[in-house]
């Protein structure tokens, strides 16, 4: 086939049950300009038969591979793609059939990097969950979003549409986080490139299932302290002192509400970290009302 405008990736990792719908999801979709990289990563179950069913297909090009884990897959596949933006989903999610369709016209602009949509959720047999993102730093942003982005990773992975060049010049995902491999990648990305958003819901997310990663809870504050660490020291002076602080307050009050119910010790500590580096952070005077009161 001629070289495709869209490289999408999916990687895939003991989802057999749910990865004929992923598939089906990308290969009717209304644009029609791209090519579908699957890295199967060392599956153990049918994974390789229902791909089978897909190869004939002229789109579709199959790495099969031993474990590595979704970083270095994912790398895999965006090494092999031959699109100028790349598109990935995640193999027990789904998109709407306009997806793609609607973000690529969104390219019009060298300066833009990254594009995404709104994301709603299914249970694990596909059916529709009436929830939300909540928080007021989960709104999706277009422009530059570095600020933003310190707060909350408001982009769903698998919504994304990306310029190839942003790998090149920034790198690819890093396997040494294991959770939080995007929220590095466009803090990276967003040093130079603006984001925008197709104010739709496009992404269909499975919650719920057997086998879908959790994170563990200290593992994720690990690694989230690392990415935000890492990315100031080699960005000095990216944001003002004055947003650090308050991203950091914001980090704090999450992880006192996380840990209420774990360590009631820790959650009290978190707060007050929060309250000393702003004390303005309203969340840390509620949630510490809360641990007070048993609540």
């Amino acid at each position: 086939m001629k070289q495709p405008k869209v490289s999408v990736i999916v990687t895939c990792y003991n989802y057999a049950n749910y990865l004929e719908g992923c598939l089906a999801s990308i290969l009717n979709q209304t644009y029609r300009d791209f090519e579908l990289v699957i890295v199967n990563d060392g599956s153990t179950d049918n994974t390789d038969e229902v791909i089978s069913r897909f190869l004939a297909n002229d789109k579709v090009r199959y790495i099969n591979q031993k474990n590595t884990g979704q970083a270095i897959a994912t790398n895999n596949g965006i090494a092999a793609a031959a699109g100028e933006l790349i598109a990935f989903l995640d193999a027990d999610d789904l998109w709407e059939p306009t997806k793609l369709e609607k973000q690529v016209r969104l390219f019009n602009r060298d300066s833009i990097g990254v594009v995404y949509s709104r994301i709603r959720f299914m249970d694990a047999e596909g059916r529709p969950l009436d929830m939300q993102l909540e928080g007021k730093y989960y709104t999706p942003r277009s422009g530059r979003v570095t600020d933003a982005l310190l707060f909350e990773n408001f982009i769903p992975y698998s919504s994304t549409l990306v310029r190839k060049e942003c790998f090149d010049k920034f790198g690819m995902f890093n396997p040494e986080y294991k959770n939080g491999l995007d929220w590095d990648l466009w803090l990276r990305i967003s040093r130079e490139y603006e984001f925008d958003f197709v104010d739709e819901y496009l992404l269909i997310y499975r919650i719920g299932h057997p086998g879908q990663l959790t994170s563990n809870v200290e593992r994720s504050v690990q690694c989230a302290d690392l990415i935000f660490d890492r990315f100031l020291e080699e960005n000095p002076g990216i944001v003002p002192d004055s947003v650090v602080r308050k991203a950091m307050a914001y980090s704090y009050c999450r992880r006192g509400n996380q840990f209420r119910k774990i360590d009631r010790k820790r959650s009290n500590g978190f707060f007050l970290s929060a309250l000393a580096k702003n004390p303005a952070e309203i969340g840390a005077y509620v949630g510490l009302v809360k641990n007070f009161l048993n609540v």
